[in-house]
């Protein structure tokens, strides 16, 4: 059997303490990658050495497969995996520094993708020129509350696909999964246009980027289905995290009044079994951070490498959603519909912010 190795970039801190300013990503991708019999992990990088240390204690790596910088590290040890978990400001410095070395032949990277759109088309494009296979963690694709609500609107129980709403999160940072499963859903289909409104009166930081507290986004796909998106005070709008609404029915994930997939056709309301697999993890006690889910995206890699096929979690299917978050942001901008594609320059929220059309209080004021 191939045995790939594997070198993680940005170990972060003590994956015991996850915030919203690092969740030690790093160790996610480490165990997941390791969980794969196909695959080693071989080497670390982080710039804080005590990071970098701890985490080779964690998977018993050498002294010699410690390093501060990944060039060195890709250089030395030569990884056909750079996995890639540093914050999604350098996502893209990172990701082509990859690509530009020619050494790994594939590169799995933590969502959001970017903090700005033009990063996002850049990773997928240097990697595509470089012929690396470019990949990000959105495994939730893998749950089985996903999976089979999608298998659900594969085989026509809810006639056709008409609607996605959700009920979930937030916009930018769990929305790289929730706008991400909307487009899954609907065959990774490109979207037309975005609408959006948001409410930030508050500051709200993740890794880095501010945050919105509350949105409201409107989008179209090119064939026609709608996406919409409630957060913050409005997320009750649709009493589920996810409703796939068709012309024949109705799916429903983790329903307010329901269990965690059900399909409603006709006034009746089936449960569907997805073996107590939840929004973020199984149900097998084993499952610490959604391990399992993460074992999938990374096997998905891997899959992807050995069977010569695009992952269905690639830079490319993933840019359908950066599109949509950075549109929804510039819609905020604009004052009006985005058309896609379209030219978006830097990151409409942060410069919301730093222009002061957006003054958000301190999150400790009051």
């Amino acid at each position: 059997m191939t045995t790939y190795s594997v070198a993680v970039i940005g170990t972060g801190p003590d994956p015991a303490n996850p915030t919203v300013q690092g969740f030690a990503m790093g160790y996610r991708h480490a165990e997941a990658f390791e969980a794969d019999d196909r695959c080693e992990v071989v080497g670390c990088a982080d710039v804080a050495p005590e990071n970098a240390a701890a985490f080779a204690e964690e998977f018993d790596l050498p002294d010699g497969a410690v390093y501060r910088d990944y060039e060195t590290m890709l250089r030395e040890l030569d990884p056909d995996v750079a996995s890639v978990a540093v914050p999604p400001a350098i996502h893209r410095d990172v990701v082509v520094g990859c690509a530009h070395s020619g050494v790994p032949d594939a590169i799995h990277c933590e969502k959001p993708m970017a903090t700005t759109l033009p990063d996002a088309k850049a990773m997928v494009r240097e990697c595509r020129s470089s012929g690396v296979q470019l990949t990000f963690n959105r495994q939730r694709r893998f749950g089985r509350p996903f999976t089979e609500a999608k298998r659900l609107v594969d085989e026509g129980k809810i006639g056709s696909l008409r609607r996605v709403e959700i009920g979930w999160g937030d916009f930018y940072d769990l929305g790289a999964h929730t706008v991400d499963l909307a487009g899954m859903f609907n065959g990774d289909r490109s979207a037309e246009w975005v609408l959006a409104a948001l409410d930030y009166r508050t500051e709200d930081r993740r890794f880095g980027s501010h945050q919105e507290n509350q949105m409201w986004a409107q989008w179209r796909y090119d064939n026609g289905v709608y996406g919409v998106l409630s957060s913050g005070e409005g997320s009750d709008f649709c009493d589920a995290a996810f409703l796939l609404r068709g012309t024949g029915g109705t799916v429903r994930i983790d329903a307010d009044d329901g269990p965690m997939l059900e399909l409603e056709r006709d006034g009746e309301r089936e449960a569907v079994n997805v073996d107590g697999e939840g929004l973020h993890r199984t149900g097998s006690e084993t499952d610490r951070f959604g391990s399992s889910f993460q074992d999938r995206s990374a096997a998905e890699v891997i899959d992807g490498l050995e069977e010569d096929r695009e992952p269905i979690t690639s830079g490319r299917i993933g840019l359908n959603t950066a599109e949509i978050l950075f549109a929804g942001y510039e819609s905020v901008r604009r004052h009006g519909r985005v058309d896609l594609p379209a030219d978006i320059e830097g990151n409409p929220l942060e410069a919301m912010v730093e222009s002061g059309a957006l003054s958000p209080a301190p999150a400790n004021d009051g």
